[in-house]
């Protein structure tokens, strides 16, 4: 099976990369035909103003590729803006392409509005609402075949009004400094790419006439609308590409050091490239239960984020005497920690240290990537040599 994926480049690896992506496609590529890009273009679509941060992001991606277990021999590793055909079969997809797929996109408004800190406000306009597009729907006099489905469509339609209303003043303007956004925010993430960005990402899939992607469940709906465009093309021009499975994968939950999601933006993240003086920081610095306040009170490991890596990182024999003495109240968090840096430690070493070599070794890092483009550009301009005879561009 031919298998297609990418990330974007925010910098360096975190050990959530790892788990979630990183690991799965290190597995993939000893079953199947892998190619696995760096999106630099997709970069753009939310941060298009920290251009000067792209280069070295790019940089440590592909060192931590490498490091991680990536293989050149056995995967197709490369940047997705060394292949310009990307763009030509975007441009091509998107006039194909209904703009109600894009807004009835799931994630497009949670990314959005998940930006712009305004999430919970969006559910507070749509609760509001319903009952009065209830009432209103009671007094169309015409037959709603699909009564739940136009119910959602009138309350995704008046929210999203709502959500603009507020940016343009016309509803408490007082709200949106108490919510610390403004209007220049709202349009600034309001872009054309923003919105578009799954036909990019139906191409990157496609132009390699893509089987199978490997995804977490919130990515199904990207894989779905991949499939749609994908049977569109075929019925309008003739049978092309193959519709791509999203192959499912199971990630351990790991959260940041304070509970939330990890991410670089929270600055709760542990990095490969982290030193021991620095994990020790870090782990040391975790969240615990917020209710066990002294050594000798009782804990609750369900909810702690450090018993969470103990999971992972801890022998299964030793993470149950934790998790039996955190509630009994017999293991205080310090020790905890102690524990968990030591485990830690001894998994993240080997990959510090390799990390090293490969970042003393850079030309070669990039002579990979640069190879490993020009394969990916050859099946790329295959691909759109056929695109252009079916669409009649020559």
């Amino acid at each position: 099976m031919r298998i297609i994926s990418g990330m974007r480049p925010t910098g360096r690896l975190h050990i959530g990369h790892y788990f979630g992506v990183i690991r799965n496609w290190v597995k993939l590529q000893d079953q199947h035909e892998t190619f696995f890009f760096i999106a630099d273009w997709h970069a753009l679509t939310t941060a298009y103003r920290k251009v000067s941060e792209l280069k070295q992001n790019i940089r440590e991606v592909m060192i931590d590729w490498i490091t991680l277990g990536l293989d050149p021999e056995k995967s197709t590793l490369f940047i997705q803006s060394r292949v310009k055909d990307h763009a030509e079969l975007h441009l091509l997809l998107s006039m194909i392409t209904p703009k109600s797929w894009l807004e009835w996109n799931p994630t497009y408004k949670d990314m959005k509005y998940n930006l712009l800190k305004i999430q919970d406000l969006e559910v507070q306009f749509r609760g509001g609402l319903r009952d009065a597009v209830r009432e209103f729907m009671g007094m169309i006099p015409y037959k709603v075949e699909d009564f739940e489905r136009f119910e959602e469509r009138l309350l995704e339609d008046l929210s999203e009004t709502f959500i603009s209303a507020l940016f343009e003043g016309e509803i408490e303007p007082e709200l949106l400094k108490r919510l610390n956004v403004s209007k220049r925010e709202f349009y600034e993430t309001d872009t054309y790419g923003f919105l578009g960005y799954p036909v990019l990402q139906a191409a990157d899939i496609l132009i390699y006439r893509g089987e199978g992607v490997p995804v977490g469940e919130d990515q199904l709906p990207h894989i779905e609308l991949t499939r749609e465009i994908a049977r569109r093309f075929n019925s309008l021009y003739g049978d092309m590409f193959p519709e791509p499975q999203a192959i499912l994968t199971e990630t351990p939950r790991l959260p940041g050091t304070d509970g939330r999601k990890m991410s670089k933006s929270f600055g709760n993240a542990i990095f490969f490239s982290d030193t021991e003086e620095h994990l020790e920081g870090k782990v040391m610095k975790m969240f615990t239960d917020p209710q066990k306040l002294r050594k000798n009170d009782p804990g609750r490991p369900e909810i702690c984020p450090v018993f969470s890596y103990h999971r992972i990182f801890t022998e299964k024999e030793k993470t149950s005497q934790i998790e039996e003495d955190c509630r009994s109240g017999k293991l205080g968090c310090v020790d905890c920690k102690r524990m968990l840096l030591t485990n830690l430690e001894a998994f993240l070493k080997p990959f510090r240290e390799k990390r090293k070599e490969v970042e003393r070794n850079i030309d070669k890092v990039e002579k990979v990537f640069l190879e490993g483009s020009e394969r990916a550009r050859s099946i790329a301009e295959e691909t759109m040599e056929r695109v252009r005879d079916l669409m009649n561009l020559r």
